[in-house]
């Protein structure tokens, strides 16, 4: 019921600006036409019919969006996000002007015309859809179309829903009364509520009060309560909504996914589950490593050479075994930045330190602007790393930090990375305290669960600006 306000709200907002936008569009070619604006030479006789069609079609593309973005949060302003929507819509917009102009070869449109109407458009698409919504949700629900709806559960659940709560009010949420097993004499939560008895009092209380709607606050204990609500709130023609408080179970952030009409929960997302994500971040990842493999690497390599030749003889690579995707070992490679010289498995695991003494000079200037990660690009290539992705460590260092770290394990589920997410917000070095890992484990899952090839390139960007400018947990 919430959820279907919310979209008719936005999809009533959605044909509010596109009349908008179509009236300003013949407003902008009428005072070009009649009254010549200075600059914008405009021809008397230009067809500007199918332009016009361009803006409706762009408005009707953006459509989706206004429903996908302000459905759940549309009665609250939030300029930030209008900016965000308006670029957008007017970016379609723009997209299929252009596009007929160039089609047709139509050099009698005047761009400036068309640049300046598109600026004012994306001006007053940012204000309107800060501040239409939420004087629309008051306009459309206004006291006839109120849901007084009455809660069911413990004191402390309506609290913690309580910011749920008011920001519903304008989509009509009118709370009533809630039903708890804990008469409540006095307000305890500062819920600001009147208590109304207890479960027993439901068919009551909907029989008494013009209840349109019942909101459980946590999934009933037993099949009994499930029935005695459902049927109560059957036989008096009210709605009901179940709020699921299985994450407060379990201490663990739950996704729910549907499947064949069978109703599951996961533990995260996964974008990088779509077949045509996997192989855009894959075109990505050949693409640069492919440029920079051919490009950069030789030269590179003969550099690095020469000055280990001048300060630390051995081998141009340190090849050692990481843990990828699925826990599956592979060889990493990298500059070599240390002195060549034997030493045990333990010993290669000590992590480095700001002034390590196995490091020599120049293998210090590579570290700090990760010179020494570029021959990773060949491992990208070959499809055993990718350009950004949780940082892989070594095997004794990747157990020591699974036993420190709840879900450790989640950063395997996608092929590691060059750079990450963790990286390039500056979660980089020796890793000395275990908060400093938890931070670095929650931001690969987030960067799993919430992947976009936006946010690749962004990471890839800034990633690159620190080769050039190293932060300071750089060493």
């Amino acid at each position: 019921m919430i959820d279907t306000r919310a979209r008719g709200l936005a999809n009533l907002h959605a044909v509010i600006m596109t009349i908008m936008v179509l009236a300003l569009f013949w407003v902008w070619a009428y005072l070009n036409l009649n009254f010549q604006v200075p600059f914008v030479h405009m021809n008397r006789f230009q067809n500007l019919v199918p332009y016009f069609l361009c803006v409706a079609g762009g408005m009707a593309l953006s459509a989706r969006d206004v429903s996908r973005r302000l459905a759940s949060r549309f009665h609250l302003p939030d300029l930030g996000g209008s900016a965000r929507l308006a670029t957008r819509q007017v970016g379609l917009i723009a997209m299929l002007l252009f596009a007929l102009m160039f089609a047709n070869q139509d050099h009698g449109i005047s761009r400036l015309f068309l640049g300046l109407f598109l600026v004012g458009c994306w001006c007053a698409l940012a204000l309107m859809n800060a501040w239409l919504p939420s004087r629309l949700a008051r306009f459309v629900f206004q006291k006839g179309h109120r849901l007084p709806t009455v809660f069911i559960g413990k004191p402390g659940s309506f609290s913690r829903l309580g910011e749920w709560v008011a920001n519903k009010e304008p989509l009509g949420i009118f709370p009533v009364g809630l039903l708890s097993p804990e008469p409540a004499t006095s307000d305890p939560h500062g819920l600001g509520l009147p208590w109304l008895g207890t479960l027993a009092d439901l068919p009551r209380i909907l029989e008494e009060r013009l209840v349109g709607q019942v909101v459980m606050l946590e999934l009933p204990a037993n099949d009994q309560e499930a029935s005695r609500v459902i049927t109560a709130c059957n036989d008096h023609g009210c709605r009901l909504l179940i709020h699921s408080n299985i994450e407060e179970r379990y201490s663990q952030p739950l996704v729910p996914v549907t499947e064949e009409g069978r109703h599951f929960y996961t533990l995260q997302d996964e974008p990088l589950e779509d077949p045509l994500n996997r192989m855009m971040k894959r075109a990505f990842d050949i693409a640069v490593a492919l440029t920079v493999v051919v490009l950069v690497l030789p030269p590179l390599c003969a550099w690095v050479y020469l000055m280990q030749r001048i300060q630390a003889p051995g081998a141009l690579f340190h090849a050692r075994e990481r843990r990828g995707k699925q826990g599956r070992l592979f060889c990493m490679l990298k500059f070599r930045s240390m002195y060549e010289v034997r030493s045990s498995p333990a010993d290669e695991s000590r992590q480095v330190m700001s002034e390590d003494g196995r490091i020599f000079p120049f293998g210090h200037y590579m570290r700090r602007r990760s010179l020494d990660e570029f021959p990773q690009f060949w491992n990208v290539l070959v499809g055993e790393m990718s350009i950004v992705g949780p940082r892989p460590y070594m095997p004794i260092l990747d157990e020591e930090f699974r036993s420190q770290t709840q879900g450790y394990r989640t950063r395997n589920l996608v092929k590691p990375g060059i750079t990450g997410l963790s990286q390039s917000m500056g979660f980089r070095g020796a890793v000395l305290m275990d908060e400093m890992i938890r931070r670095r484990v929650y931001w690969d899952v987030y960067y799993i669960s919430h992947w976009s090839m936006w946010m690749d390139i962004q990471i890839t960007a800034k990633t690159l600006w620190q080769v050039i400018d190293p932060p300071e947990t750089a060493f």
